[in-house]
C-alpha cells in the first residue's frame, strides 16, 4: 500500500511557474507507476501526466504538452511536476495517484494540492 502527500501549490500569476512535488511512503513506491491528475471546479477530474516505474517514460496532456514535466526519484519516494508558463486554465486542484504497473488503474491517491493561476 502506498500513501501519497501533494505539496507545493500556490497562487501564481500566468507565465509564472510551479513545481509540485508528491512524498510517497512505503518501500514498495518504486513499483507502481505514477501520475498527476487535475480537477478544476464543475469539471471532472483529468489526466495531466504520468511516468513508469522506472521514470524513464512520460506521458502527457496535450494541453500540459511542452509546459509541464514529470519526473520520479524513487530513492526518495518522489514525484514532482514541474509546471512552466502557467495558464489561467490550469487553475485546479492537482492529485498525485498511483498504480500498479500495467494496470491504469490509479488505486492511491493523495489529499490534492490547490494551483490557482491569475490572469
Amino acid at each position: 500500500q502506498v500513501q501519497l502527500v501533494e505539496s507545493g501549490g500556490g497562487l501564481v500569476q500566468a507565465g509564472d511557474s510551479l513545481r509540485l512535488s508528491c512524498a510517497a511512503s512505503g518501500r514498495t513506491f518504486s513499483l507502481y507507476d505514477t501520475g498527476w491528475f487535475r480537477q478544476a471546479p464543475g469539471k471532472e477530474r483529468e489526466f495531466v501526466a504520468a511516468t513508469i516505474q522506472n521514470g524513464r517514460n512520460a506521458y502527457y496532456a496535450d494541453s500540459v504538452k511542452g509546459r509541464f514535466s514529470i519526473s520520479r526519484d524513487n530513492a526518495k519516494n518522489i514525484v514532482t511536476l514541474q509546471m512552466n508558463s502557467l495558464k489561467p486554465e490550469d487553475t485546479a486542484v492537482y492529485y498525485c495517484a498511483a498504480a500498479l504497473p500495467g494496470t491504469g488503474s490509479y488505486d492511491y491517491w493523495g489529499q490534492g494540492t490547490q494551483v490557482t493561476v491569475s490572469s
